[in-house]
């Protein structure tokens, strides 16, 4: 069997991360929240913009903005079923029955778009653009959840 093929790739490897990501909030479910535990992820993903040294990657600042601005729009659903409970002295994130459709949702968009625009951009521009997307949706939603975990931190925990 000859190797994969790089659009095939493209659709494989969302469907695994969003199962990874799935496997994931439902383990960290079982773990209090921190401060330090939502703002560390947009910081250790914010290394990806590393890529953008390289010329290959770059496009026009308008269309780098766009693609920031959708991961902002798309991170709505994920803002919208994050809730926290607190448990003792403790904060959880509920985990949200919506999750997976959301995940789901997102992943056919992140297809569809691809599908339009594969024939517009090189591979790694390509990648570029869904790394400022997912940054964008990523930074946003945790912007969010910090804000909402500040909301109740400020209130005396119930014991």
């Amino acid at each position: 069997m000859d190797t994969f093929s790089t659009s095939t790739l493209g659709l494989l490897l969302p469907i695994a991360m969003a199962a990874f990501v799935i496997i994931l909030r439902m383990k960290r479910a079982k773990r209090p929240v921190t401060a330090k535990s939502i703002i560390l992820p947009p910081f250790f993903m914010a290394t990806g913009f590393a890529m953008f040294l390289f010329p290959g990657t770059t496009t026009t600042p308008v269309i780098d903005l766009t693609a920031f601005l959708i991961g902002i729009v798309l991170s709505v659903p994920l803002i919208m079923t994050s809730r926290f409970e607190v448990v003792g002295e403790d904060i959880y994130l509920k985990p949200s029955r919506a999750l997976f459709f959301i995940l789901g949702g997102l992943l056919v968009i992140r297809v569809i778009i691809k599908l339009v625009i594969n024939d517009s951009f090189t591979p790694l521009q390509t990648a570029g653009l869904f790394f400022l997307l997912a940054f964008g949706m990523l930074a946003t939603w945790r912007g969010a959840m910090l804000y909402m975990y500040r909301q109740i931190t400020k209130k005396p925990l119930r014991t």
